[in-house]
């Protein structure tokens, strides 16, 4: 109380108030009373980085929470800049394997991602329910958009060309040849935290390029499960390095991520408060 007494406008800051409700209501969650939870992967305490590799996360952490009843969830253990590294630095190992491989694997293994997702789709619809607050219906339709998205890439994968066009040399012809990119990031929003990525990184994954996630700060065990279910394919057939995933309450990760020159291509899905510097 002494705290509050110094604020300006306590009662104005929700922010703040916020938290302090978070942080005196950790050891409350409310974790055991939904075991889908537990049924993909996710426990009381979570690791919040996936870096290509293994799960890991910085001693910072976060609280998901239930926006229907504000009860709290589970603990995430965040992301550090020194995590991020390590994601840069293993979807760089991966690169030429994955972009070497032909578009047509990569887009068998965008399918079977898509056949895991419709495994867990009563799961994961759960969970967008629970942690975003949309209806389970609505929920559910969000994983088959991920799904559907899955099994058009993979039939894209089948008819990507290129043209063939004349040439002014005698015996020769000319032809496009698509490349990928490289590395690329995806930083989602609250309102879509499973679909958005979908529609990236199943396009993103068969041409080639290998994608870095950041999901919405109050939608991260969304984020968790959703990669659990796609780097668990991908580490079957040894491109774990092909996806990571991030995860921050605050923009630090967001902005260098932004300005990172190794990532040349960003899609950013944000509010008003997102703009271009």
């Amino acid at each position: 109380m002494l705290l509050l007494k110094k604020l300006k406008s306590p009662i104005n800051n929700k922010s703040l108030l916020k938290t302090f409700k978070r942080y005196f209501s950790q050891n409350d969650l409310s974790f055991d009373k939904y075991p889908f939870l537990i049924q993909i992967g996710l426990a009381k305490e979570n690791l919040g980085c996936y870096n290509g590799k293994e799960w890991c996360g910085s001693n910072q952490t976060t609280i998901s929470v239930n926006p229907a009843d504000n009860t709290n969830t589970a603990i995430i253990k965040l992301s550090s800049e020194e995590n991020y590294e390590q994601c840069i630095s293993n979807m760089q190992k991966v690169q030429e394997k994955w972009s070497s491989l032909s578009m047509v694997s990569r887009g068998l293994i965008v399918q079977e991602i898509g056949q895991e997702l419709k495994k867990n789709k009563e799961t994961l619809g759960s969970i967008i329910s629970l942690e975003m607050g949309k209806i389970y219906s609505e929920g559910l339709g969000e994983v088959q958009e991920a799904i559907d998205i899955c099994d058009y890439a993979m039939g894209l994968s089948r008819t990507i060309s290129g043209k063939i066009l004349a040439s002014e040399r005698q015996d020769h012809i000319q032809y496009e040849n698509w490349n990928p990119i490289g590395l690329m990031g995806c930083i989602s929003a609250f309102n879509f935290p499973h679909a958005v990525l979908g529609w990236n990184a199943a396009i993103s994954m068969i041409c080639g390029n290998l994608t870095m996630w950041k999901g919405a700060p109050t939608t991260t065990l969304v984020s968790i499960a959703t990669t659990k279910i796609i780097t668990n394919v991908l580490e079957k057939h040894g491109y774990g390095g092909v996806f990571t995933m991030i995860s921050e309450t605050g923009k630090t990760l967001s902005e260098k991520m932004s300005g990172d020159k190794r990532l040349p291509l960003i899609s950013f899905t944000g509010s008003s408060e997102v703009y271009y510097k």
